[in-house]
């Protein structure tokens, strides 16, 4: 038996925001934007390059419950991982894109990591493994 973990739901404040920052300022590709009609929408994007790896499902957060999660969803935890071939170059493409990063890099022996927050709260390592 074969499985993997194909895609990841992120809960956004509006699909725009989220397609404006992951593929606007990221550079990820959108591979689905599909309108299910009534404000409902499936909106994929995924980095570029990344093959196989999961996807991250843009959820528009309904109702109060939801939007209090926006940027929690992993109690302040990093809980998403951006792994790269070449930290130095990431890491400078999203200072110049704008992206906040809560710390210097490090360089670790598991290799090169900063952690980095999307504008909706979420922690993010990006990572260049050894």
């Amino acid at each position: 038996m074969t499985q993997r973990v194909a895609t990841i739901a992120l809960v956004v404040p509006d699909y725009e925001a989220g397609i404006a920052f992951y593929v606007g300022k990221l550079g990820f590709e959108l591979r689905e934007d599909i309108d299910f009609g009534g404000g409902k929408r499936w909106v994929v994007v995924a980095p570029k390059g990344g093959g196989a790896g999961a996807a991250i499902l843009l959820a528009k957060a309904s109702g109060p419950e939801q939007e209090a999660a926006i940027g929690n969803q992993t109690g302040g935890r990093v809980g998403f991982f951006l792994e790269t071939d070449d930290f130095a170059r990431d890491h400078a493409a999203m200072l110049a894109a704008g992206v906040t990063f809560d710390e210097e890099p490090r360089h670790e022996s598991y290799g090169s990591v900063a952690v980095w927050r999307d504008p909706f709260g979420n922690r993010w390592d990006l990572i260049e493994r050894r």
